[in-house]
């Protein structure tokens, strides 16, 4: 009498290796995308902070290079005609009785 060896073992066994392999290279590619999320982040940020940094030196640069003006306005009150009276703004101060009559 021979006995049969079992084939079911052996072919549950390599299904569970083959699903093993699987679960590993779903969590290594799973890994791999997010590090790759991660740089393609990091990379953004970096040429954002290269253009911020050409603009803020350019318009710097515009600004110093400008004229500026030499003479400042001046108000009207000390313009030229400053000794005149008529100019001056006048204050007008009227008591108010703040005590209530008493009847």
């Amino acid at each position: 009498m021979t006995t049969a060896t079992p084939l079911i073992d052996n072919t549950q066994s390599s299904v569970n290796e083959t699903t093993k392999s699987q679960e590993q290279s779903l969590y290594q590619s799973s890994g791999a995308i997010v590090a790759a999320i991660v740089v393609g982040v990091i990379i953004i940020f970096t040429v954002v902070l290269l253009i911020l940094k050409t603009y803020n030196r350019r318009m710097r640069v515009k600004r110093e290079l400008e004229p500026k003006p030499t003479t400042k306005a001046m108000p009207p009150a000390l313009g030229q005609n400053s000794n005149s009276m008529s100019q001056h703004p006048t204050v007008t101060f009227i008591p108010v009785d703040i005590h209530m009559q008493n009847r």
